[in-house]
């Protein structure tokens, strides 16, 4: 195996969705922080839509309309439910395989994530993920997707040009996010957007399963 990149010096990958299939408890936390404080629960296709962006602006697409000062409320109702389910979730089989090869090459690898902080931390803190990782930005310390400067703080960081640098995402923000940063982006159909509204945003490639995407970043990366 190459020791060298070969077009891409630092690679980011979307968490939820992409790495961590986590898209149905995402769902269902959100609708039921709704039902909790009473209010319309979205559909589960309105609830997938907003996986990716960080949490306030996630809850105002999902729930438009509840006046300002109740969002704490519901995100504090959504985290309740997240973190007692995120223990029932895990990689997506083939990830940590996927993440060793790309690792070996030297590539960067980088997290970009409408998470938190906190919930990044508690996911990366498992034995099998230490290590792996060069950096990671969350959405509560910059600015949510697709707002570039997520990836332009990392691409800075390891002193990478947006043409040496790509983005791996499941949803139409992650793709944004990467043609806003004039980066280049492959997305995944297996998370929580529909791949057919990804070919507008150009990416070099869609991979509908974690081996097909593996295969594609060590022939192509």
């Amino acid at each position: 195996m190459s020791t060298r990149p070969r077009r891409f010096d630092l690679i980011a990958f979307d968490w939820d969705g992409t790495l961590f299939d986590s898209t149905a408890m995402i769902v269902h936390s959100i609708q039921q922080a709704c039902r909790d404080i009473g209010v319309a629960v979205p559909s589960n296709e309105a609830a997938a839509y907003v996986i990716g962006l960080g949490l306030h602006d996630a809850l105002k697409h999902a729930v438009p309309g509840l006046p300002e000062e109740r969002y704490p409320e519901l995100g504090l109702r959504y985290r309740h439910h997240y973190f007692a389910s995120q223990h029932e979730i895990s990689l997506f089989d083939g990830t940590l395989a996927m993440l060793h090869d790309l690792k070996q090459r030297h590539h960067f690898l980088t997290v970009a994530t409408g998470k938190t902080r906190r919930g990044l931390d508690e996911a990366l803190a498992s034995t099998e993920l230490r290590g792996l990782f060069d950096a990671s930005r969350t959405a509560d310390e910059t600015f949510s997707k697709p707002h570039p400067r997520m990836l332009q703080e990392l691409m800075a960081e390891f002193g990478v040009s947006p043409e040496r640098t790509l983005m791996i995402g499941d949803t139409t923000h992650d793709l944004q996010l990467a043609l806003n940063a004039g980066a280049a982006s492959v997305g995944v159909s297996y998370g929580a957007h529909d791949h057919e509204a990804f070919a507008p945003l150009n990416p070099l490639h869609v991979a509908h399963s974690t081996r097909e995407l593996h295969d594609w970043l060590l022939a192509h990366a």
